[in-house]
């Protein structure tokens, strides 16, 4: 994966391999993940995974900008996509300069909006003045203080209906590829197979166009909880400590540093 990614290729994948997108929010860790990805996410949840807070919902755009140029700066051949952080897109000409703002002050390729058929006019809006779009449907972490929580999609046969007109009407507004997070396996891959784009799940099962997952989730290092659709590819925490206390233990015996770490 070391030639970057377009619009034109990730849409091309659709039947003929799976997409892998990861979050990343600085250089350091972009750089690391840009080799096996194909898609870099600067996502809002550096709100929770960096800062602390119980939700997204307070992450501003100027941290986004923040966080998608330092990413930028490290993964430079991939293909990376800032997330529209809640309130930055209440209406189509708030998207559009909040959008215009990511474009011109970062190397972001897209941003991603959280928006099913109700927001399709926004999303149309935006592309119809230059802006790439990731759509999100499904489970939506900025809504969840309105739905009381995070509550997995698709559970009814109303509800996949409606997922699935989430996914066309984000298709014909112009995006060229979306999120899926939340929803149930069985269905995942019916709505996915409604659109011509390809749809990337998070807790969605395997019958969709690719996956993403949050860094320091796969990567074991957030330790307060693990969602069911999180594999952990490594016990980064345990490691992280292990490595530290290794450290401070070596301070304190005088074993660091030693001549060769010394001018």
């Amino acid at each position: 994966m070391n030639k970057k990614m377009t619009i034109s290729s990730i849409k091309k994948t659709k039947g003929v391999r799976s997409l892998v997108m990861i979050t990343a929010y600085d250089a350091l860790f972009a750089k690391l993940l840009e080799p096996n990805s194909d898609m870099i996410l600067v996502g809002d949840s550096l709100n929770m995974s960096f800062a602390g807070k119980s939700d997204t919902l307070s992450a501003t755009m100027d941290q986004m900008i923040y966080h998608t140029n330092a990413v930028c700066m490290g993964a430079k051949n991939s293909f990376v996509v800032c997330d529209m952080p809640f309130g930055t897109f209440i209406n189509k000409e708030e998207a559009l300069k909040n959008s215009i703002r990511v474009f011109q002050e970062t190397q972001a390729d897209c941003v991603k909006i959280e928006a099913g058929e109700d927001k399709a006019e926004i999303v149309k809006y935006l592309t119809s003045n230059g802006i790439a779009v990731c759509g999100h449907i499904g489970l939506l972490p900025q809504s969840v203080r309105s739905q009381g929580g995070y509550k997995v999609k698709g559970k009814t046969e109303q509800e996949k209906l409606q997922l699935i007109r989430d996914a066309k009407a984000i298709e014909a507004a112009g995006a060229f590829c979306m999120v899926m997070e939340g929803v149930k396996a069985e269905i995942a891959g019916e709505i996915a197979s409604s659109v011509t784009i390809p749809v990337i799940g998070i807790g969605a099962g395997a019958d969709v166009d690719g996956q993403v997952l949050v860094f320091s989730d796969m990567l074991g290092l957030f330790e307060e909880f693990n969602p069911k659709f999180v594999k952990k590819y490594m016990d980064g925490a345990t490691l992280v400590k292990n490595a530290v206390k290794r450290y401070a233990d070596d301070v304190q015996s005088k074993e660091f540093p030693q001549e060769i770490h010394t001018y």
